[in-house]
């Protein structure tokens, strides 16, 4: 289960108070966390009963409306409470960049041709752009109703996709140059070369 499910399901506990599962995924649905996190809206029920067993989170009572399946309520401990503000501060303070594993396939892509790696850089840079008009449609939609930081959430995915844009572009500019490089570097090193 990653952080930002467990802050999540603790921040929503907290905001909201005791709230059974189906109303946390309703939370996350109407949030949209999708779009700002790695949580998995299908991994909330699994990760509710593993944060029950690790006592942040506990069980206030079950309801059951007519005909419908009994529904357990959850409510936020005093440990869940300590656990969400570490989280949270940990996430606010974290600044690390992670990997993108494009940069060890562009390590590894000798032997490949520079047409078979243009195209796939093409494409890469294809996808990236769609993401850059999607994400600039949606924020222009979702701006009447957006509030507090949720258009500070789309300015930064919008920055983070913009700068992905940027790089390929650039990436496909200098292909020609870098791929004569390595070719150059790998004549001198051969035999032949010398």
């Amino acid at each position: 289960m990653s952080n930002s499910t467990r802050l999540f399901i603790l921040g929503s506990l907290a905001r909201g108070g005791p709230m059974h599962g189906h109303q946390i995924r309703q939370y996350a649905q109407t949030d949209r966390t999708d779009l700002w996190s790695d949580i998995k809206v299908g991994s909330l029920y699994g990760a509710l009963h593993r944060m029950e067993n690790e006592g942040v989170i506990e069980t206030v009572r079950t309801e059951q409306e007519g005909r419908l399946p009994a529904r357990t309520i959850y409510a936020i401990t005093d440990d869940g409470l300590l656990e969400l503000a570490a989280l949270r501060d940990a996430v606010l303070r974290e600044t690390r960049l992670r990997p993108d594993p494009v940069n060890l396939a562009l390590q590894l892509s000798v032997g490949m041709s520079e047409h078979e790696l243009r195209a796939a850089l093409e494409e890469r840079y294809q996808a990236w752009t769609a993401q850059l008009r999607s994400w600039q449609r949606l924020r222009e939609l979702a701006a009447p109703h957006l509030k507090g930081f949720e258009p500070y959430g789309f300015d930064h995915t919008i920055a983070r996709v913009q700068a992905e844009v940027t790089w390929h572009e650039q990436l496909l500019k200098d292909l020609p140059a870098i791929l004569a490089d390595l070719n150059a570097d790998g004549d001198a090193d051969s035999p032949e070369g010398a």
